[in-house]
């Protein structure tokens, strides 16, 4: 099944226009359930987690999660497009001085980043 269309084209368009996290609550809160977001949050807390080497019984416990949903994540990020990691480098680079299409997040970052999902 061939992902790309105009409708999922014009979708990704309009979450790009959004400029601020307040603006993006108010589209996705228009656009999805309650579930659907938590569900997609969780998903991307995984990630941070699975690519910083915390382990699958830490993740469900943390995150909220089932196993069978780390094991997916972590097949994304093992042999997915990479769009896991893209995400969230943008997400903890918030300068433009790092080098572009660099796919993994150092160490100092990841935890930075796994100390602000981790309860």
């Amino acid at each position: 099944m061939d992902l790309h269309s105009k409708s999922i084209d014009r979708l990704f368009e309009t979450i790009l226009n959004l400029k601020t996290v307040e603006e993006c609550y108010l589209y996705f809160e228009d656009l999805c359930t309650i579930k659907e977001l938590q569900d997609l949050s969780q998903r991307l807390d995984t990630a941070i987690l699975l690519d910083s080497g915390v382990n699958y019984q830490k993740i469900s416990k943390d995150v909220g999660v089932s196993t069978a949903t780390i094991g997916r994540v972590s097949k994304c990020l093992k042999y997915g497009s990479g769009g896991y990691r893209n995400g969230f480098l943008y997400t903890v680079r918030q300068d433009s001085k790092k080098r572009p299409g660099e796919n993994r997040i150092d160490r100092k970052e990841k935890t930075s980043l796994v100390c602000k999902i981790s309860p």
